[in-house]
C-alpha cells in the first residue's frame, strides 16, 4: 500500500517535468519560426563537401545553420563513402565552419560570431556583430544559391 501512495506522490513531478521539456520544444518551435520560417533558405558548403542550409535574420544578425539527418548520422565525408568514426564529435566544430564560411561569402569577413545556441543535433543559431550598420529591409544583398538553384533561375 505505501508503495502505491510513493508512486501516486510520485505522478505529479513526472508529468511537470514531462511539460516542462515539452515546453522547451515548443519554445524552440515558435523561436525558429517567429525568427526564420519567412527567410529563404542559402547553402553553404564546407571542407567536407557537404552542404548546410542557411537562414540569415539580418535584421536580427542571427542565421539558423541546419544539417541533414543522415550526415550528422553517418558524419561528415558521405559522398567520399567513408565513415567518421564519432560524428557527435565534429558536429560542432562542422557548424561553427559552416557558420564562418557564410559569412565570408556573403562578403562580411569583418563580422565575427558572438554567440550560438544549440537547438538540436540539426539546428544551431549563431549570432554575429559586424562594424557596418544593419541593413533596411529591402537593401539587395550579396546571396548564395540555395538547394535547388537551377529552379529559381527560371
Amino acid at each position: 500500500m505505501t508503495r502505491m501512495r510513493r508512486l501516486a506522490a510520485l505522478l505529479p513531478i513526472g508529468l511537470g517535468v514531462i511539460g516542462l521539456a515539452l515546453a522547451g520544444c515548443t519554445t524552440g518551435f515558435s523561436y525558429i519560426s517567429r525568427n526564420y520560417v519567412a527567410l529563404t533558405p542559402q547553402v553553404v558548403t564546407i571542407g567536407c563537401k557537404e552542404p548546410y542550409e542557411v537562414y540569415d535574420n539580418r535584421q536580427l544578425r542571427r542565421m539558423l545553420i541546419v544539417s541533414d539527418a543522415l550526415r550528422e548520422y553517418a558524419g561528415c565525408n558521405l559522398s567520399e563513402v567513408r565513415i567518421d568514426p564519432v560524428p557527435e564529435a565534429t558536429r560542432v566544430k562542422r557548424f561553427r565552419t559552416a557558420a564562418r564560411a557564410y559569412l565570408d561569402e556573403t562578403v562580411r569577413e569583418d563580422c565575427r560570431i558572438t554567440g550560438e545556441t544549440v537547438f538540436d543535433p540539426l539546428k544551431s543559431e549563431f549570432a554575429y556583430a559586424c562594424d557596418a550598420p544593419i541593413e533596411k529591409r529591402g537593401t539587395v544583398v550579396p546571396r548564395l544559391p540555395g538547394r535547388n538553384p537551377g529552379l529559381n533561375q527560371q
